[in-house]
């Protein structure tokens, strides 16, 4: 046991920490489920010994509070579940309440359930506790552990011994108490409290996990002298070299354990041919912050796709329709697309007033509508006139071979009832990431194979060009215009003929399942 005045490592400490978790808990998915957790050397150096090693002069834990930032398939899950249960089994603390938190339900659970199916591939740990649907109870100590998220009723009122926040990235400052605020205010009257977030990076520098990185950052440079503060940081710095090994190690202490070597060459070849995916891998993958958009696809890849719409080929081709109605007084955009042998074939049918095309009012491209009125339909007077859109529509769908058309169902009117009563299959689209995403991707990736033709269009040229992506947590994408630098109304009904004929033909689902003791090593 090696000692100073106020704190001291404890050998013993570290080493029950760690026997505890190689010799009693497993993985619990994958090649590797049911073998042993035999925790990586990163795992046990910089997290586990610390963690349970170091002690104040009185016995109780140094380190209250802990940041770990880890990019994904480092088994973060794994790691956050073990260390509730080396609490939960070895912290000898009666009435013990022990805590993993998440933004949303379905990623508290992750935790949960993996130390759920860790006791339940060890019979001697089985017999120590009781399993419920939301909680864990070790009958001897008398205490408990449970998962609970943003979403959860009131969370005042607990006694917290030691929480573990998984994915704190994705937390929002709304100005409010926040779930990680609340849990930490709680373990106060604890003689050992314990706090930890385990995350990889994420886009909003005003967020509450930033400013937690931030200040881990500073206490691991020595600029903040808090010595019960426990930084654990991997990342790559902004000028690494994204292809190189190296870079991918500094940031993945699991490399070629956790994290296969040919996954990451495939996700870096991916982040060097999708421009959109660039900054997921590198906030996923390097564990560096990113902004919440990108500019989209460079102008020299639609430039590429010059082919001209051969009429005959399209004319009986099944074909799918976007409808992006907009406000009367700016553009309201109809696309059709067709999918010809790998090749996304693209018409838009955009309005526009009159009024509007004369005095062009927009950003700082200061487009000229009326150089482009071969290529857009302008209604007379000073607002969009909906029964010459559902004309318009009409004719198209007496022409070609038109299934279903796509529109957003938070942004619907007349004209989408109009239509159906005439006997146009109309369907609502969602306009959140988790059905955009997929269609962008797929249209992303047609553009940047060549494989797209769109008959040299200079709207749809020019809309692509301001089009912004924005990405969540979990890779989806979407074009927002609210960040995007113009218009991008015909971009996002062409999205959605695309999602509509891929959601239409693949038939996907709707995205709308007697015990006590005491336990020793």
């Amino acid at each position: 046991m090696k000692k100073d005045k106020k704190y001291h490592f404890d050998d013993k400490a570290a080493n029950d920490a760690v026997t505890f978790i190689e010799k009693y808990l497993t993985h619990t998915k994958g090649e590797l489920a049911k073998k042993p957790f035999i925790l990586q050397d990163y795992q046990k150096e910089k997290i586990i010994k610390p963690l349970f090693g170091w002690k104040n002069s009185d016995g109780t834990r140094k380190f209250r509070t802990s940041f770990i930032f880890l990019p994904r398939k480092n088994g973060k899950s794994t790691l956050a579940a073990a260390i509730i249960l080396t609490l939960m089994y070895i912290d000898n603390e009666p009435g013990a309440e022990y805590y993993s938190a998440a933004n949303d339900r379905a990623q508290a659970a992750l935790v949960f359930d993996t130390a759920k199916i860790m006791i339940e591939n060890n019979p001697k740990l089985l017999k120590f506790v009781e399993i419920f649907k939301n909680s864990i109870v070790y009958n001897a100590q008398g205490s408990v552990y449970k998962a609970i998220s943003r979403e959860t009723g009131t969370k005042h009122g607990f006694n917290v011994s030691a929480f573990i926040y998984d994915e704190l990235h994705g937390m929002k400052d709304d100005g409010t108490e926040n779930l990680y605020q609340v849990l930490e205010t709680a373990t106060g009257s604890r003689r050992s409290p314990l706090a930890i977030s385990i995350t990889t990076a994420g886009f909003d520098k005003n967020s509450p996990c930033y400013k937690l990185y931030d200040y881990a950052k500073r206490v691991e440079s020595g600029v903040i002298q808090d010595p019960q503060f426990l930084p654990v940081i991997y990342e790559a710095e902004p000028d690494d070299d994204i292809t190189s090994p190296e870079t991918w190690q500094k940031a993945n202490p699991g490399l070629d354990v956790s994290l296969k070597r040919e996954y990451m060459e495939r996700e870096v070849l991916k982040a060097q041919t999708l421009p959109s995916y660039l900054n997921v891998f590198r906030r996923l993958h390097l564990n560096q912050w990113t902004e919440s958009s990108t500019a989209w696809i460079p102008d020299n890849y639609l430039r590429e796709c010059n082919g001209t719409i051969d009429d005959d080929l399209i004319e009986f081709a099944p074909c799918y329709g976007g409808l992006d109605l907009a406000s009367t007084r700016d553009l309201t955009s109809f696309v059709l697309s067709w999918k010809i042998d790998d090749v996304i074939i693209t018409k838009h049918w955009t309005f526009l007033p009159e009024d509007k095309a004369n005095t062009r009012d927009g950003k700082s491209d200061n487009i000229n509508y009326l150089e482009w009125s071969d290529y857009l339909e302008i209604t007379p007077g000073n607002v969009t006139d909906y029964r010459y859109v559902e004309a318009k529509i009409l004719e198209l769908c007496g022409k070609y071979n038109v299934k279903s058309i796509a529109y957003d169902r938070w942004n619907s009117s007349q004209l989408v009832i109009n239509l159906i009563e005439h006997g146009v299959k109309m369907s609502a689209f969602s306009m959140y990431s988790k059905s955009l995403s997929p269609p962008t991707k797929e249209l992303e990736i047609a553009v940047m194979e060549g494989n797209f033709n769109y008959n040299n269009d200079p709207v749809i040229r020019w809309q692509f060009g301001n089009v912004a992506i924005v990405a969540d947590s979990n890779g989806n994408i979407r074009p927002a215009k609210d960040k995007s630098t113009d218009k991008i109304d015909t971009i996002l009904a062409l999205i959605m003929s695309v999602g509509e004929r891929t959601f239409t033909e693949t038939e996907q689902p709707s995205v709308y399942r007697d015990k006590k003791g005491f336990f020793t090593i």
